[in-house]
């Protein structure tokens, strides 16, 4: 018999669709197979310094596949290494509590820890790992399908076809009024939402973090689209794109934890499309619609995968691993590996050839060539 008893689980950082889907397949697969104890840790790793967290069974997850969002919650606040601590006169600062996490992990004895998050989550994982020997085990998850040593991260479909579906609404109204519809979605350094909702809903302009942009590029895009009798047009934004020698917009920054939350560089697009061309502009921010909602089939399906896998390494002792999918299979990664660097588009991925090829403009073109791509 395994000498691993007890697993914890938790989720951190941003919640993301096909969260429920792991638990439920970490909680089955330790009860099913293994015949152990799963421990549900609360609130992300504040749940490890807080000592919030409880047994799990199968009546915890009955019905939570098809539910978005996380029944253990999650917090972007909650890294021990920097945790943000609220003192009794309500003013907050922050302390290292990883001797408390430790103390913790002891104290539930856990002999094995599944962390599914992103990038941060993921990294404080690995640390606790490489210089505590606490026994972890990653999951990735984000919309923003960033995470390297993976092919895809869970959600990511799900905010995609929300992306999509907000797009094929701006453009039934978009020609309707004959207006520019701008349509802000959620990837932060990376544009993979932006230019897969762009191919998808059929996007005339995508601008990425990826690629600086010049706006004059764009005002082209608009005009040789007028020329042709095309009154309307729909531009895709990630949330982290910027122009040229520009900054990323930000709504705002952590006061403590010095986070800043991106967002709003479509309202500075739209006033300035409006005030060089006098389009008539419209900007839309899904914002959060894109983590909510019920979780894809193809979500589910890769969560519950990597959910089960993610159980086996715990319970055969793969400690400082993750779990990662690699030409359709599922395998496991060296944490190490999948931190630290984002998995960025490159300009000249396949993925964006293809948008060029079809006409969409991502502001890096010479607006004098534009005119001869627009189809």
């Amino acid at each position: 018999m395994s000498a691993i008893r007890r697993v914890g689980i938790l989720t951190g950082g941003g919640d993301a669709p096909g969260l429920n889907a792991v638990i439920r397949a970490v909680v089955k697969t330790c009860k099913i197979h293994y015949h152990s104890i799963p421990i549900g840790i609360f609130n992300g790793f504040s749940g490890l310094v807080e000592m919030n967290a409880r047994e799990l069974d199968r009546d915890d997850v009955k019905g939570i596949l098809p539910r978005g969002g996380t029944i253990l919650g999650t917090t972007n606040r909650g890294n021990p290494f920097h945790y943000v601590y609220r003192r009794p006169d309500g003013k907050e600062e922050i302390v290292d509590a990883t001797d408390t996490v430790k103390a913790n992990v002891k104290r539930l004895g856990l002999d094995a820890i599944v962390v599914i998050g992103g990038d941060g989550s993921l990294s404080i994982a690995e640390r606790f790992y490489r210089e505590h020997g606490l026994p972890m085990v990653g999951v990735p998850k984000t919309i923003d399908n960033d995470i390297s040593a993976t092919e895809v991260t869970f959600g990511f479909a799900t905010a995609l076809e929300s992306a999509t579906g907000a797009l094929d609404r701006l453009h039934t109204t978009a020609e309707s009024h004959h207006r520019v519809m701008l349509l802000e979605v959620m990837g932060r350094d990376t544009g993979w939402i932006a230019v897969s909702a762009g191919l998808a809903g059929g996007a005339h302009v995508i601008l990425i973090p990826e690629i600086p942009f010049r706006l004059e590029s764009v005002f082209a895009k608009f005009r040789a689209r007028e020329r042709r009798g095309r009154l309307f047009s729909l531009v895709v934004v990630a949330e982290g794109a910027a122009p040229e020698g520009s900054d990323p917009v930000y709504q705002a920054e952590d006061a403590v934890t010095g986070w800043k939350r991106l967002g709003g560089v479509s309202f500075t697009i739209a006033r300035e499309i409006e005030r060089v061309t006098g389009y008539e502009v419209r900007a839309t921010i899904l914002g959060h619609i894109q983590r909510g909602g019920s979780p894809v089939p193809v979500d589910r399906i890769l969560a519950l995968r990597f959910g089960v896998e993610a159980a086996r390494l715990a319970m055969e002792g793969q400690f400082g691993q993750m779990v990662a999918q690699r030409c359709g299979e599922i395998v496991a990664v060296p944490l190490a590996d999948a931190i630290g660097h984002l998995k960025r588009v490159s300009p000249d991925a396949q993925l964006v050839r293809t948008a060029k090829n079809l006409g969409i403009v991502f502001g890096d073109e010479d607006p004098s060539d534009i005119d001869a791509t627009e189809g």
